[in-house]
């Protein structure tokens, strides 16, 4: 699902009042660091990341990487925070319901 840039925005917004959940260190992106953000994305749908200083990743990298293997959409990135988004498979499950954008003809 590729989000359009008012649904980015929407969730742009929302990124503001959550905390960081998951730290990217030295070690870089390891598969325990993946299911946790995996789980976090089940549980929450919207996750912020930051990449320490001793990383040896920079945070797009980081982001791009880890969206891939959560199957997630990258939603922001800045300076060393970004935000993952992926939507709860199960719709009665899902906390953030995205605004539609109307295509004109």
């Amino acid at each position: 699902m590729e989000l359009t840039s008012k649904q980015r925005a929407q969730l742009r917004g929302l990124a503001n009042g959550i905390d960081t959940i998951v730290h990217i260190g030295k070690d870089g992106i390891t598969d325990n660091l993946v299911k946790q953000a995996g789980d976090a994305l089940e549980a929450r749908e919207l996750i912020k990341c930051k990449v320490q200083e001793n990383a040896m990743l920079t945070a797009r990298e980081a982001c791009t990487e880890l969206a891939r293997l959560t199957r997630s959409e990258e939603v922001q990135v800045i300076g060393t925070k970004f935000v993952l988004y992926r939507q709860h498979y199960d719709k009665s499950k899902r906390k953030i319901e995205l605004i539609r954008d109307r295509k004109t003809k």
